[in-house]
This record gives C-alpha cells, sequence and structure tokens, in this order.
C-alpha cells in the first residue's frame, strides 16, 4: 500500500509534465491508500480549473481507493508532525497517514523532499 499525493493526482489527471511518473504509482487504485485532504484538494483544484463534472469524475476514480478519514488520532499526530517539519497543515495530514500506514508517499512537493518514507518523483525532467 502506498500513499500518493495532492500534486502526484493533479500531475496524472491534467496530463502535466511529471504524469509519466505518476502514471504507474496510481494505476493500481486497490493498493493506494488515499488521505481525505488528498481528496479535498484534489477536488477543489480540478473544480477550480477545469470544471465540476470533470472534478466529480476524477474523484469517483479516486474513491475507489482506500479512503483514510481523519479522526482524533490522526489530527494530533498531524499537528506533531507540523510542529517538527514545519509542514503546513495538509501536508502535516497526509505524512501523518503515511506515517500510522508504514506506506511510502509518492511526491514532487519539495515540502517533502528528504523526508522518511518520500518517494521523491520530481527533479531532472527532460523535455
Amino acid at each position: 500500500m502506498h500513499i500518493v499525493d495532492s500534486c502526484g493526482w493533479l500531475e496524472w489527471l491534467t496530463d502535466g509534465d511529471l504524469a509519466e511518473r505518476y502514471e504507474q504509482c496510481l494505476a493500481e487504485v486497490d493498493q493506494i491508500l488515499l488521505p481525505g485532504v488528498v481528496l479535498y484538494e484534489v477536488y477543489k483544484i480540478l473544480k477550480r480549473e477545469v470544471g465540476e463534472e470533470k472534478a466529480i469524475l476524477a474523484t469517483s476514480y479516486m474513491k475507489q481507493s482506500t479512503v483514510i478519514p481523519l479522526d482524533d488520532y490522526l489530527a494530533i499526530k498531524a499537528a506533531d508532525i507540523a510542529l517538527l517539519y514545519g509542514l503546513a497543515m495538509a501536508d502535516a495530514m497526509v505524512y501523518a497517514t503515511a506515517q500510522m500506514h508504514e506506506a511510502t508517499l509518492y511526491t514532487s512537493d519539495a515540502d517533502f523532499k528528504g523526508l522518511p518514507l518520500i518517494q521523491w518523483m520530481g527533479d531532472n525532467l527532460t523535455t
């Protein structure tokens, strides 16, 4: 099981520069843990950028993954992680979910670079 950060979902869903890098880790939705905050971020951005219909279609696909809701334990763990690593709230929630489930987090968000459990997907693009 693994987690794909919001940036990875958005790259793949919008055919961004890193879409091919994320394709393999997004192909098997039954192997993905989906923090609820990632669903929120992706829906919000897609609705704003490409419209509600496409946002709904995309998040319907995403919800085939195992959605991990925010509960009291995860909220407190995320707060501790935010303080420890200086992460924003949403990033801390995603990272706390990865830690709780001992899951690899695939991301190209520079705020995560160098942290344990991270599979870095950015940099070194040949275009």
